[in-house]
């Protein structure tokens, strides 16, 4: 069988679904990609066992068949090849011959019927959202996710669907990540469910800003969204997310504003000379003046003054500066707002005109 399409279909869908694929597999299978062939359609999957995601792309084909081949080995070749190129493929028992001018490449083929799939329950729930709601929500949190927590359940993402509303939510114990956004559910849908850390990078990889409906359905153990000709299923944590309404400070009695530019780069020199492992900045606040000291077990010290909105009691406060420039990254307004207590109690970090945000810092012992 012979397959013929010009390099660009096909190294797209590779570039989309490549991401899912594991450098280091328990099986080798899994490191290839599933190819079906049928009706001048190629439609190539990629899973982990975690997560999956299936996309189609138009090619010239004769006949049906279905193989797996090597995933960044043919993702690297397509991409070494010269734009506009056009790709040949023919399969030969056990090999795969992929010419293109003067080019030819022999790969591998390893069964079709012996790679994975994963099969979710029937949908429990079923809505649609704009691409670029929830993409913006993925993007205003996914920061704040633990990494390799021996908490599971905070290796991940909240997402959370009730009253025409869809929030995401993302936490490591040391600091929390909220955004929210209305959205016109047609039924009413009431969902909280915990995606794995790698499907929301991917996630946030494959949507785009604009405003096609994304249909999504959930299940007891898996999430399945269609974006477009892409489908991307994946497994959900099972797990109890944290109350996170509880974390959030609700009677702060301290509000800073403060430039959100200036700030960030005030803190982004501050921590060149911060303590490397525990990243911790004390921050003063008097009248009209924010005072950034930071200092490392090499005796070195920074030191930082920008003006703030502040007319209060002085107050001391150590905080992870790294926690600060990431939400500060997010932040979309020329100012921003912290609301503040005491020494010991948590920073609550907004946009200056919205409430759809909230960024939840703990404090830290200096």
């Amino acid at each position: 069988m012979k397959i013929v399409t010009p390099r660009d279909n096909l190294l797209k869908p590779l570039q989309q679904v490549a991401g899912v694929v594991e450098r280091r597999q328990t099986l080798p299978i899994l490191a290839n990609v599933l190819i079906n062939a049928v009706n001048g359609r190629l439609d190539i999957t990629a899973t982990d066992l975690e997560v999956e995601m299936k996309t189609s792309t138009e090619v010239e084909c004769d006949g049906e068949l279905d193989f797996t081949l090597p995933a960044r080995k043919l993702l690297d070749i397509c991409r070494a090849l010269p734009n506009n190129s056009t790709i040949q493929l023919t399969i030969e028992g056990d090999r795969a011959v992929l010419k293109s001018g003067k080019s030819r490449f022999t790969l591998g083929v390893l069964l079709a019927q012996d790679y994975p799939s994963i099969d979710p329950v029937a949908s429990s729930h079923r809505f649609s959202v704009p691409q670029k709601i929830l993409k913006r929500l993925i993007e205003k949190t996914q920061f704040a996710m633990a990494q390799q927590d021996v908490r599971y359940y905070l290796n991940g993402m909240l997402l959370e669907v009730r009253e025409n509303m869809i929030r995401a939510i993302a936490t490591d114990g040391h600091r929390l990540a909220l955004s929210e956004a209305q959205c016109n559910l047609e039924d009413a849908v009431d969902v909280q469910v915990i995606l794995p850390r790698k499907a929301v990078l991917e996630l946030s990889r494959l949507l785009s800003d604009i405003d096609d409906e994304l249909e999504i359905d959930v299940s007891s153990n898996h999430i399945r969204i269609k974006v477009s000709s892409t489908s991307f299923t994946s497994k959900l944590i099972d797990g109890k997310f944290p109350d996170y309404q509880r974390v959030i400070p609700s009677n702060t009695s301290k509000l800073v504003l403060a430039s959100t530019d200036e700030l960030g780069h005030a803190l982004q020199r501050t921590s060149i000379l911060s303590n490397e492992k525990y990243r911790g900045i004390r921050f003063q606040f008097t009248n009209g003046m924010l005072q950034l000291l930071a200092h490392n077990p090499e005796q070195e010290e920074a030191e930082e003054e920008i003006e703030i909105e502040y007319e209060d009691e002085e107050l001391v406060v150590g905080f992870n500066v790294g926690y600060l420039i990431e939400v500060l990254n997010v932040i979309e307004t020329d100012k921003v707002r912290l609301h503040l207590s005491d020494a010991n109690s948590s920073c609550l970090i907004q946009n200056m005109d919205s409430e759809e945000n909230k960024y939840v810092i703990m404090p830290m012992r200096l």
